[in-house]
């Protein structure tokens, strides 16, 4: 009987203190990411949107808009990308390998420490953009290195000291 009663005064002090001090929410206050991998997106307007961590592996995105998008961490792997606008976005941290960037507007875009291997730049406009630790192969920076001017207007850093041209 005694045992009874600790037993029910343990659980319900650890009820009371549950309620006095609550534990916070882990991940409930944070969606998860968004996804439109394997999407059909030709032409769609994400420009200034906030799109941190999102998923467009191997999308269509022709003709897309993401000026001024907050890219952040964003997925692009694989992607079809020719002719988007990506003027003044910043797309930190992200992946766009083997990405066909083909007419691509990357100016005042910011790149730092972006995976960029296997992309293809042809025609692409980079004035302003910041590749700071980007990670390209040797062919890579040599094409961009080719066509690399300006400053970012955001964090200041010349296009061509950023690609480490010579």
């Amino acid at each position: 009987m005694l045992l009874t009663r600790i037993t029910a005064f343990i659980w319900t002090s650890i009820f009371a203190i549950a309620l006095w001090f609550p534990l916070p929410a882990l991940a409930s206050n944070y969606p998860p990411p968004l996804s439109y991998s394997n999407a059909e997106l030709t032409g769609k307007d994400f420009s200034r949107q906030i799109l941190v961590g999102a998923e467009f592996a191997n999308s269509n995105l022709q003709f897309t808009n993401f000026g001024d998008a907050d890219l952040r961490g964003t997925v692009f792997s694989g992607s079809v990308m020719t002719k988007v606008n990506l003027h003044g976005a910043d797309l930190s941290y992200g992946m766009i390998d083997q990405a066909n960037l083909t007419g691509v507007d990357l100016s005042d875009a910011i790149l730092v420490e972006t995976i960029l291997l296997g992309s293809i730049f042809k025609d692409t406009n980079i004035t302003g953009a910041d590749f700071t630790n980007a990670i390209l192969d040797g062919a890579q920076v040599k094409e961009l290195c080719a066509k690399a001017i300006g400053i970012n207007s955001k964090t200041n850093i010349v296009t061509s000291d950023s690609l480490g041209c010579q």
